[in-house]
């Protein structure tokens, strides 16, 4: 079985990329090998690296010194421990997201995963448990699967990190995000995470790392955040995809 199994693995690469060739996860252009981007996508990439700011990972146009804080942080903490994300959300990034979302582009997973694991080296390493951002029960229904959890799984297998999906719930269906305002963005999930009845044990006492696709103002995973401390989290970090920039929420 096992000359059999080694025997079919052999060839299953080689007839994967015949019948699927490798393209580019932008523009669709054929490629060397997958997952990746084309030259061209590369360069409309903006990956956020140092400096930026230590709470929220906003990054600065220059640097401030060693654990300078943004505005942002500063006039309104996060109820999180500190955020990370790969990259500006912005062209090809914000595309890749609604291909993830919308377009069933699940073979977009490994190679996001990768840059947010890059990112998110420093709460990765902290972290105990990795949830991810809950859809409710419907929207999961229509979508067929939830792009959070996926990318919360990627990181968790390649790290060998504990992975709760089942943990988190979304007690109600809210309203899409989508054209909401700040204000209007945290009124409609106030109250809409809970752990689930007798996980709370897989969170209590735990550093979490929250996984989401995006970050905007912070509603969803601030309140995501509070669902876990009230069952007892230790600590909650964020790391998600793509994150909007100073000024473009």
């Amino acid at each position: 079985m096992e000359f059999l199994r080694r025997g079919l693995s052999r060839f299953a690469g080689p007839i994967g990329r015949l019948l699927y060739p490798p393209v580019c996860a932008g523009c669709g252009g054929a490629l060397a090998a997958a997952p990746a981007v084309c030259p061209d996508c590369w360069r409309s990439l903006r990956f956020i690296e140092r400096p930026y700011c230590e709470v929220l990972g906003l990054p600065f146009s220059y640097d401030l010194g060693a654990g300078f804080l943004s505005a942002e942080a500063i006039a309104d903490p996060p109820v999180f421990a500190r955020l990370r994300a790969a990259l500006v959300y912005e062209t090809l990034a914000a595309r890749m997201v609604a291909s993830l979302k919308y377009a069933d582009r699940a073979d977009l997973v490994p190679l996001m995963a990768a840059w947010m694991r890059r990112a998110g080296r420093e709460v990765i390493a902290d972290c105990d448990l990795v949830v991810p951002v809950p859809l409710h029960s419907r929207r999961l229904l229509s979508r067929r699967f939830n792009q959070s959890a996926e990318l919360a799984r990627a990181v968790a297998r390649a790290e060998r990190l504990a992975y709760a999906p089942l943990c988190l719930r979304r007690r109600r269906a809210t309203r899409s995000q989508v054209g909401l305002g700040p204000d209007e963005r945290r009124e409609n999930v106030r109250g809409a995470f809970h752990v689930q009845a007798g996980r709370e044990g897989e969170v209590r006492g735990r550093r979490v790392l929250l996984v989401d696709d995006v970050f905007t103002t912070g509603a969803t995973v601030e309140a995501a955040t509070r669902a876990l401390k009230r069952a007892g989290a230790a600590e909650v970090d964020v790391l998600v995809f793509a994150r909007v920039a100073a000024g473009a929420r």
